[in-house]
């Protein structure tokens, strides 16, 4: 049943998930569970090899998986520009179902291509897929719910893929002595069509009951050209700022990720230690993300919107950094057995996930579906790379002019800073300016 009387009506006084929402919630909970899930069952083994390697060698892996997103991000704008939404959200689903099978026989047999060649090339894939997979998860999310809806439900949606992240580890933690690891690739890609049912469903019910449904053109191609996405990142001055929210959270991220990559090389001597150890990173941080997304997010989002749930997840993670600043020893146990760079890492991914991705997915909203599509496609994936390839090469750089393990967490703290001020900003404009003149020039 529609709910367009309610648009005006404050989150707060109403219930959190209305009447006539609660199929299109609960396939969209179902699609995002999926999607992670599918993700993490796989993550392991692409853990596994950055222990292996040590962080030095991010740079090559960041680099080629930009330029895997630098030739596919366009191929993206030139699919929605051509097609309706209906063919291409499963067509990407669809995609890495079929990579997923490719690499099976892979898997079954390394000496295909060599164990080193197939780490590479997986470590890229993997990292295209989650970008992708999610990004796409968030713009179709963006497309059939509008402002009032998203502030309400994307801190419910976001819940399902915690839960994802949660269940996949476990999956493959409780399959792989059983199945072994290649057809651990098939169980991911059953997820993934699961994902392809929930799209079909969710489609049908936005086409009969979505919000969005009356505005002109809601599933026809978008047009333009396929390279009008990296195009708005440039000239459009939302989608500039908010390719540098993500490039400061994400210089947040993949300093603590390779600090606690480093740590576990060194600290941890064989793989199955440094398996566990990820696996244990990747639990605490999941719950942390959970409990922020029930309780935090879910309240502060719909009440007082975005900007002041990316500060209060800027300002946390500045704390959880200063233990490793000020820490003698920040590779040394602190707190359950965990070292300061651990903590600050699930901290700070913890509350990333929990709390600044559903603020930041919500503020498209209220754009164009050109941005959306476009825009917000390039910005999470040929960017976002873009970022972890440029930060791991100033961090190697950094380390031959002597900064240590301390002097990254500072720079980190500085980008936490800059964030929370831009997305305070960000959120203040997008707040005060009419969803009908909320439409970026270039759109």
């Amino acid at each position: 049943m529609p709910q367009a009387h309610e648009e005006g009506v404050p989150a707060a006084t109403g219930a959190r998930v209305r009447g006539g929402e609660w199929p299109a919630v609960a396939l969209s909970f179902a699609y995002f569970f999926c999607v992670l899930a599918a993700y993490y069952v796989i993550r392991p083994l692409r853990e596994q090899l950055v222990a292996a390697v040590g962080s030095t060698q991010l740079p090559w892996f960041y680099g080629a998986t930009f330029i895997a997103t630098l030739i596919l991000t366009p191929v993206f704008a030139w699919l929605i520009a051509r097609y309706s939404r209906r063919i291409v959200v499963p067509l990407v689903y669809l995609f890495f179902i079929g990579c997923l099978f490719a690499f099976v026989p892979l898997f079954a047999d390394p000496a295909l291509i060599g164990p080193r060649a197939l780490g590479t090339v997986f470590f890229v894939w993997v990292s295209v897929f989650n970008l992708f997979v999610v990004s796409v998860f968030w713009i179709f999310m963006s497309d059939i719910w509008n402002v009032e809806q998203a502030k309400r439900l994307f801190p419910i949606i976001a819940v399902a893929g915690t839960a994802g992240a949660l269940s996949g580890p476990t999956l493959t933690a409780t399959l792989v002595n059983i199945i072994g690891v290649a057809p651990l690739l098939l169980v991911s890609a059953s997820l993934l069509g699961l994902a392809v049912v929930c799209i079909v469903l969710l489609g049908r019910w936005a086409r009969s009951h979505g919000e969005r449904r009356f505005e002109a053109a809601q599933e026809a191609p978008i047009g333009g050209g396929m390279l009008d996405g990296l195009k708005q990142v440039f000239t459009d001055p939302f989608m500039r700022n908010m390719a540098i929210l993500l490039l400061l959270a994400d210089g947040i991220g993949t300093v603590n990720y390779a600090l606690v990559a480093d740590y576990s090389g060194t600290a941890l001597t064989d793989a199955v230690s440094r398996t566990a150890f990820a696996a244990r990173v990747d639990q605490v941080a999941n719950l942390l993300t959970a409990v922020t997304q029930l309780t935090l997010t879910r309240w502060l989002l719909p009440r007082r919107g975005p900007g002041p749930v990316i500060l209060v997840w800027a300002v946390v993670s500045m704390l959880a950094l200063s233990l490793v600043v000020f820490s003698p020893d920040p590779h040394a146990p602190m707190a359950f057995g965990l070292p300061a760079v651990a903590l600050a890492l699930i901290v700070s991914r913890g509350l990333a996930y929990g709390m600044a991705e559903p603020a930041r997915h919500s503020l498209y909203a209220r754009v164009p579906r050109s941005v959306r599509y476009k825009g917000q496609n390039a910005v999470d994936t040929a960017v976002w790379r873009f970022g972890d390839t440029a930060i791991a090469l100033g961090m190697n750089a950094l380390r031959t002019l002597g900064v240590t393990t301390g002097g990254f967490a500072s720079i980190s703290a500085l980008a936490a800073l800059s964030a929370a001020t831009i997305g305070w900003r960000m959120s203040r404009r997008v707040e005060a300016t009419p969803a009908a003149e909320a439409q970026p020039a270039t759109s």
